[in-house]
């Protein structure tokens, strides 16, 4: 009886439904009413209610939006003996009804995502062995010694605990290559990691040949270990102190529990954050993701493993076959393997290590082109929505992970539609500029207002839009080349201890001013035509207004790919700890401001005497977890004096193992400071706001990216503005 009840239910709502969507209302009915919604949610929004008022907004919205999609369908597309409007017009609508669907799985997955957990203690005795894998192929091998001393310094009994280094960069294959200078160099790499990780008491393990890259040396890794748990860390990721105990507590809980991952932190900016100076005032594009969708992916126990900074069951892996190596994102491939034979996840919403991002634009697009043809390839050989074991939300998860990636096709459309009418006088939208009003404006306000119900402390107005945009550009033919060769791309390791010396017009820029050109011509167009053609005003208006918010994302995006100059891949991170600084045998009481992974800036008390740059002293602290204070090394490099404090620049210069693990103790041990800054930098600006935000910062780059690209011109370099 209740099942029957609940059917009937169902299908009662679904009538409903269905009833508002095709009610044939006129234009000026349909106007009153997006009106009354967009107000309704503003008000919801102003008034900060949640719990069912937030449902009840969204489902409102939802309401807008699929009148929208019945009035879409039914009455603008051009007629089909119209080939040269219907055809582009078609992919117009294509690419709307995919916006659409992704709402749709968006509300799915992050309407109610989990709050974030509280955390699982596990008794001392009861704590499992963990073997903790750090993959490498060519890092730096300064990056790795914090890497690795940070993974050494974990809190967790030693006897319990093993550390790997995971050396693809010294395989046989690379020392015996018939390419002599590349053999020289993964020889002397072979010798000088192995030197390293026997300083910092970690284990070296390379092998014979590089096949199925990461997957493959990970697999490798797991044949010469036996711990329970495998702890993940990419080259760059070094955990915090307390990373193990804020993890391993969920696998006594849940037996059939296979993963727990985490956050990844960045210490630096994105090419976007960096150029358009927002990395200290705006939520990072990672922020979206890790705050709110992993959470939402939790929920339905789709969580997926994100190839770092995660805790893996290894009876989990070796049921599975080990790490998958099918895709290059084996990561999200091998989580899809295991939710499918029955294993759950948890996903821990507390940053729990630092890493470092791509610098260059260059190596930003190389990585997102990794990640894209990745989940193209898992959409073509494992095809999640057929996948026999998920479940029906899990596969729905899967589904909306993989088809994202798709966004490069629907905002190219989205970029190039409005000069088919404007350059060629096509009319593949048939609508009047009322008609646009009550419906197409409405469903865009109410898109965006629910955007920000879902994401607005995560993701501001139009910043969603720009990071589109600027990856479209170069990753539409990547995904193209792998929907027609799925198997042709292979793994490559993204850069990330890069520095730019002088500031310059990214090596692939060119596009972006190429269409900027476009659009701005087009511009102009619209103009003309608004004044020569006035009976058909009210459409060159409508799509005139279309193509200057193309523009003003695509001038913001100028900014994006002239790289300002900045020469340590590495943030300073403030930390506020109390040391001494020694100096020619003389000890002063000192204030750690902020420290990066080359240096720090010290506030010392006492200290008269000027200090020649390039002298060396040493600053001495307690390090978490120690009995007694130890010193490390330092070269001053300037100073500052304020009354009785000397403002100390000084670099690190770790002279052995144990000063690799003093400076990543001082980084990277206290996970509570990346929660502190994520959390400074998460406020919703609203929507009015946010757009005038954009609209300033898309002017002040559009004008910063031209400079940039005449000086390129002229053969000059440097900095273009301040």
């Amino acid at each position: 009886m209740r099942h029957s009840g609940t059917v009937i239910l169902w299908a009662c709502v679904s009538a409903l439904v269905i009833l508002v969507i095709t009610l044939p209302i006129n234009l000026q009915t349909q106007l009153v009413a997006s009106i009354a919604v967009v107000t309704f949610m503003a008000v919801i929004k102003v008034l900060r209610a949640e719990g069912i008022w937030r449902l009840i907004a969204l489902a409102f919205g939802t309401a807008i939006v699929l009148r929208y999609v019945y009035w879409r369908t039914t009455s603008t597309l051009p007629p089909l003996n119209q080939l040269e409007n219907f055809i582009p017009g078609f992919l117009l609508y294509l690419a709307e009804m995919y916006s659409v669907m992704m709402l749709a799985l968006s509300l799915f997955v992050v309407t109610l995502p989990l709050p974030s957990r509280k955390g699982s203690v596990t008794p001392l005795e009861r704590l499992p062995s963990v073997d903790v894998f750090v993959p490498s192929y060519n890092e730096d091998i300064g990056l790795l010694a914090n890497t690795l001393a940070a993974a050494k310094a974990m809190d967790y009994p030693a006897d319990k605990m093993t550390i790997w280094l995971l050396d693809d960069g010294g395989t046989e294959q690379k020392r015996n290559a018939t390419a002599v200078v590349e053999a020289q160099i993964a020889t002397a790499r072979h010798a000088e990691l192995q030197a390293l990780c026997r300083d910092l008491g970690v284990n070296y393990l390379t092998r014979a040949r590089n096949e199925h890259a990461k997957a493959g040396n990970m697999n490798n890794g797991m044949l010469h270990s036996k711990g329970e748990l495998i702890a993940i860390f990419d080259a760059d990721h070094a955990p915090a102190r307390d990373f193990l105990r804020e993890t391993v507590g969920y696998f006594a809980d849940d037996p059939k529990l296979f993963l727990v991952q985490t956050p990844h932190f960045f210490l630096n900016p994105d090419p976007l954050e960096r150029n358009l100076r927002t990395f200290e005032k705006m939520p990072s594009e990672n922020e979206m993701f890790y705050g709110i969708i992993q959470r939402g992916l939790d929920k339905w126990n789709a969580s997926f493993f994100c190839g770092s900074a995660a805790v893996l069951r290894r009876t989990a892996l070796n049921e599975a076959g080990g790490f998958s190596g099918l895709s290059i994102t084996e990561d999200c491939e091998t989580a899809l393997a295991l939710h499918s034979r029955g294993w759950n996840s948890v996903y821990v919403d507390k940053p729990l290590i630092a890493g470092l991002q791509p610098a260059t634009f260059a190596s930003f697009i190389g990585q997102r082109s990794r990640w894209a043809q990745g989940m193209m390839q898992i959409l073509r050989f494992r095809f999640p929505l057929f996948k026999r074991g998920l479940s029906l939300p899990q596969r729905l998860c899967y589904m909306s992970s993989m088809l994202f990636w798709l966004f490069p096709f629907p905002r190219t459309i989205f970029l190039f539609a409005p000069l088919f009418y404007l350059f060629f006088d096509l009319e593949i939208f048939t609508a009047s500029g009322g008609e646009f009003l009550g419906y197409t404006l409405a469903y865009m306000l109410v898109n965006l207002m629910m955007q920000n119900y879902l994401y607005g402390s995560f993701r501001w107005p139009w910043i969603s839009e720009l990071y589109e945009y600027v990856q479209s550009v170069h990753l539409l033919p990547a995904v193209v080349s792998v929907m027609l060769n799925p198997t042709k791309p292979t793994f490559k390791v993204t850069a990330k201890d890069e520095s730019i010396a002088v500031a310059r017009l990214s090596e692939i820029s060119r596009p972006f001013f190429v269409i900027f050109a476009v659009l701005f011509i087009a511009f102009l167009m619209s103009i003309y035509r608004f004044y020569a053609e006035p009976y058909k005003a009210d459409v060159t208006f409508v799509v005139g207004a279309w193509n200057l918010l193309n523009l003003l994302i695509a001038g913001c995006a100028l900014g994006v790919v002239s790289e300002r100059s900045e020469k340590a891949a590495s943030r300073r991170v403030t930390v506020k700890r109390r040391c001494t600084f020694l100096s020619e045998g003389r000890e002063y009481p000192a204030t750690l401001e902020n420290v990066s992974a080359n240096g720090a800036r010290v506030q010392v008390f006492g200290l008269e005497d000027h200090i020649a740059t390039g002298a060396e002293g040493a600053l001495r602290f307690k390090p978490y977890g120690g009995e007694h204070e130890e010193a490390l090394p330092v070269e001053i490099r300037n100073t500052e004096t304020t009354g009785s404090v000397m403002v100390i620049g000084c670099r690190f210069t770790p002279q052995d193992a144990r000063h690799h693990s003093l400076v990543a103790d001082l980084i990277f041990a206290n996970s509570n400071q990346w929660s502190d800054f994520q959390v400074s930098r998460r406020y919703n600006p609203g929507i009015f706001r946010g757009t005038l935000w954009f609209l300033g910062i898309a002017a002040y780059q559009t004008s910063r990216g031209l400079i940039y690209f005449v000086r390129s011109l002229g053969g000059r370099k440097g900095e273009a503005t301040s």
